[in-house]
């Protein structure tokens, strides 16, 4: 049992430490490494892409069931604040007031 919890923390600590210095390097190489006009402008639009995906799988889906209308509405309402450039506390608000009250009308 012992052997197992050591196992264990030292896995923790590797995996902490790994990430931890994934994280610093990037700043610490940011000025050196030079990506082309076309890879940068390729980086961002795969982030927004990346980004677009995990909203819609996370709005649409409850496991692998539709989530329903309410819960895409709401993440529609938020949105179209958050690109308003509401505050984040009346972004949130709504789009929790949202789903909960097309929930309780469906």
């Amino acid at each position: 049992m012992t052997g197992n919890r050591v196992l264990l923390v030292s896995a923790m600590v590797t995996l902490a430490a790994g990430t931890f210095v994934f994280r610093l390097i990037g700043p610490l190489l940011r000025s050196r490494v030079e990506f082309p006009p076309l890879a940068r402008r390729l980086l961002e639009t795969a982030a927004v892409v990346l980004l677009t995906a995990l909203v819609a799988t996370t709005a649409l889906t409850q496991g692998h069931e539709f989530a329903g209308y309410a819960r895409p509405a709401g993440v529609a309402v938020g949105g179209l604040l958050a690109w308003r450039k509401a505050p984040i506390l009346v972004v949130v608000i709504a789009a929790a007031a949202t789903t909960a009250l097309l929930r309780l009308a469906l």
